[in-house]
């Protein structure tokens, strides 16, 4: 049950020190179909979906430019190629595209055909949009759903945690999830994952 929404935006959704509450996957359906009822529901649909299938940062999300998920003809490819310039520090990289987001980068990309080096994220007054917006927009939403915990952070923290624990299972590491997270360290990739109890008691039954 949805809340009622208040458009001011509570800044207490995340405490200091406390890591944002990643999603099950019935709550990114239930973001997705809340979404899909907001004034703007093929954009915030993309910000979310660059958040939760990519892991990118707000910032990230709000320097993006098309030239980065384009390929030699304007179409949009099947690579996210993040440059430093729009990254924290030099943590550019490139990551493949979830199909899920690619879809959708498609139907906006068809809405709002630019020149590659424009910004993808855009508001109804501006071309383009700024970091502190895209975290307002998050906090909103998970406000008026009513996922407390959950902030801007959520989706990449869900990204970074399905990705160590189904990364073995495509013969791959942490390293690569690493990589994907654009982390300059395994230790910083390491405190970014949710810890399963109920797998911690399967796994221990094993040994």
């Amino acid at each position: 049950m949805f809340l009622h929404p208040d458009r001011s935006i509570r800044s207490k959704i995340v405490s200091l020190g406390k890591q944002a509450e990643p999603l099950t996957k019935a709550q990114v359906e239930a973001v997705l179909g809340y979404l899909a009822r907001t004034r703007y529901p093929i954009r915030n649909r993309l910000i979310f979906l660059l958040s939760i299938r990519a892991g990118l940062r707000t910032r990230e999300i709000a320097l993006l430019t098309w030239s980065m998920v384009t390929d030699a003809e304007g179409k949009v490819g099947h690579m996210i190629a993040l440059q430093n310039e729009v990254s924290k520090g030099r943590s550019g990289r490139v990551i493949p595209i979830h199909s899920q987001l690619r879809a959708a980068l498609i139907e906006w990309h068809g809405i709002h055909q630019r020149v590659s080096n424009t910004r993808i994220i855009r508001t109804e007054r501006s071309k383009q949009t700024s970091p502190q917006t895209i975290v307002n927009m998050f906090s909103r939403w998970y406000e008026q759903i009513g996922y407390d915990g959950c902030s801007s952070h959520s989706g990449r923290r869900t990204f970074i945690t399905n990705a160590v624990r189904k990364i073995s299972l495509v013969g791959g590491s942490l390293r690569d999830v690493q990589m994907l997270a654009g982390h300059t360290s395994l230790r910083v990739t390491q405190r970014y994952i949710h810890a399963d109890q109920d797998a911690q008691r399967k796994i221990v039954e094993l040994i």
